[in-house]
């Protein structure tokens, strides 16, 4: 019989992705969300419409389930994530939506879960200065992180290794760090900076101008959509349990993202800064670790995975 998967947060981004991954290595796929897909409905063989944040719906979910993708969450880019209007509702869907699961699938007797951790949750203290960010694993106490996102994250980290000590479940937990591609929101409010800034050069005449919010010298690191499922199916069939990272190391500043999508776009235009919700100043991926446990860590250009998603959002936007 095939492996039985369930997808939580199969409606989204990564999780509509990564049920298209399963589905291609021959999977049985059961994928639970909110809602459908907005871009691409995911190949699942059953699809539960419903909310995770009811005991029943998360235990109806894990029945007869060999293995879980827990990607489920509520989140969004800086602007929904950073201005304070969401916390309450962040911290309490989100650690509701992995209470129940892991519940659910500790009395269902599912031995296997993954979690979708982020890089939010390293501390703001140690990711001060643009050039020389620190998100090595181990650096993630003293915690402190920037916003309520990453404190129910980390929160959640240590729910899923307190099941796996407690009942003997066993766990895989990924840091994302900053996932994009294709079939993603680029206009809801919720997106993240690779989208809003893709959408926005799409939209604005050659010579025309954009708004980036702060200063533009923020640095991240951004990570394409394969390169991330490749990461999380190789953390999942290897031995550790992590918490990892799987992100790139090629940082830029949101200026320079900016730019470059420019380039690829061939429409220079002018930027103006504007006052915004920023997060850090600077964060990066530590790939030591990933490399050492994994044998592996992304190495694919950020211009490769930008101009697919551009010509995306180009698209869409007609």
């Amino acid at each position: 019989m095939r492996k039985r998967i369930l997808v939580c947060g199969a409606g989204g981004f990564i999780g509509g992705h990564l049920a298209f991954r399963l589905r291609q290595e021959g999977y049985w796929i059961r994928g639970v969300d909110l809602k459908h897909h907005e871009f691409r409905e995911p190949p699942c063989d059953e699809f539960i419409l419903g909310d995770l944040r009811d005991p029943a719906v998360a235990s109806r979910a894990v029945d007869s389930i060999d293995e879980i993708y827990q990607l489920a969450a509520d989140m969004g880019g800086a602007g929904y994530i950073f201005i304070g209007d969401h916390d309450a509702e962040v911290l309490h869907n989100s650690a509701t939506i992995n209470l129940n699961v892991l519940e659910g699938a500790q009395r269902a007797g599912v031995r296997k879960i993954f979690y979708s951790s982020s890089a939010c949750i390293y501390p703001e203290y140690n990711q001060t200065d643009p050039a020389n960010p620190k998100c090595s694993e181990d650096s993630a106490y003293p915690a402190a992180p920037d916003s309520e996102y990453g404190w129910e994250k980390l929160f959640s980290e240590r729910l899923y290794l307190a099941y796996a000590r407690n009942y003997g479940m066993q766990v895989r937990i990924a840091r994302f760090h900053n996932v994009f591609g294709p079939d993603g929101a680029f206009r809801d409010g919720r997106e993240k900076a690779p989208a809003a800034l893709c959408r926005k050069i799409a939209e604005a005449p050659a010579g025309g101008e954009i708004e980036i919010w702060g200063g533009g010298l923020q640095t991240r690191s951004f990570l394409y959509i394969d390169e991330c499922l490749e990461g999380v199916r190789r953390l999942m069939d290897s031995e550790f349990s992590g918490p990892v990272n799987i992100g790139s190391e090629e940082m830029i500043s949101i200026n320079g993202l900016a730019e470059l999508i420019m380039e690829i776009a061939g429409k220079p235009v002018l930027i103006r800064h504007i006052e915004g919700p920023l997060g850090v100043r600077g964060r990066n991926s530590d790939n030591r670790l990933i490399r050492v446990k994994l044998g592996w860590a992304p190495e694919r250009p950020l211009r490769e995975g930008m101009a697919k998603t551009y010509e995306w959002i180009a698209r869409q936007i007609g």
